[in-house]
């Protein structure tokens, strides 16, 4: 009668090939995939965003001038250029997050989520614009003391505040999965392991004609000379 083992047998490549790949390593790399086509559309989207709405309207008025009065309007880089100036820092953030690992990677990734926080606080800051007005009317009619009336806003300081929201979201991605991302030059390995090592080149015996036509074949030299 032989021996029962309650241990079992250890698992050779065979059975692993067979049994498929592992569902959580799949399910990793595959999230990892994920998270990566989110962070890049919310970051290249949200600096979009933000470019674009800081060249827009942000607020109205008049300002008197001569008995009448004259219509002003400012756009958001002449209320505050930091949201665009930050959306910019963002962009080459979601880009250099790819180009180092390790620690440089979560740095350059806080940096990037520290340009959408900051770009979307600095839009929320400024969005009345009434400082950008009154110095647009001291300046139109050389008043120091003069202020703007009839103030109106528009809806594109929130529009930008939006914008760098979605740079924040890449930035918190980029903290929170950036770690499983891959590097410039690196690929994707299909089974999660390991490069393969390159082969080595065979060794040419110089007595063996057939070793000198497969080096031929190879493109090599198999005089050995440069």
């Amino acid at each position: 009668m032989g021996c029962v083992s309650a241990v079992p047998p250890p698992r050779t490549d065979d059975d692993a090939a067979a049994s498929g790949p592992d569902p959580e390593a799949a399910g990793g790399r595959g999230g990892g995939r994920r998270s990566v086509a989110v962070a890049l559309l919310a970051g290249t989207l949200g600096a979009t965003v933000v470019l674009l709405a800081s060249g827009r309207v942000w607020a109205r008025g008049t300002a008197a001038i001569g008995g009448g009065s004259l219509p002003l309007t400012a756009d958001g880089r002449a209320v505050t250029g930091v949201p665009a100036a930050l959306a910019i820092v963002g962009l080459a953030a979601l880009v250099a997050v790819f180009a180092v690992r390790g620690k440089g990677r979560l740095l350059v990734s806080a940096l990037l989520a520290l340009s959408g926080l900051g770009g979307a606080l600095a839009a929320l800051a400024h969005a009345d614009g009434r400082r950008a007005l009154d110095e647009a009317a001291a300046r139109t009619t050389a008043d120091t003391a003069a202020h703007v009336a009839g103030l109106t806003h528009t809806a594109w300081p929130y529009v930008t505040a939006g914008g760098a929201a979605l740079i924040l979201v890449a930035g918190v991605l980029a903290l929170w999965c950036g770690h499983a991302w891959p590097a410039m030059g690196g690929r994707y390995e299909r089974d999660g392991g390991p490069a393969r090592p390159r082969r080595k080149t065979p060794v040419v015996d110089p007595d063996r004609p057939e070793d000198l036509w497969k080096a031929l074949d190879r493109g090599e030299d198999p005089t050995g000379t440069p």
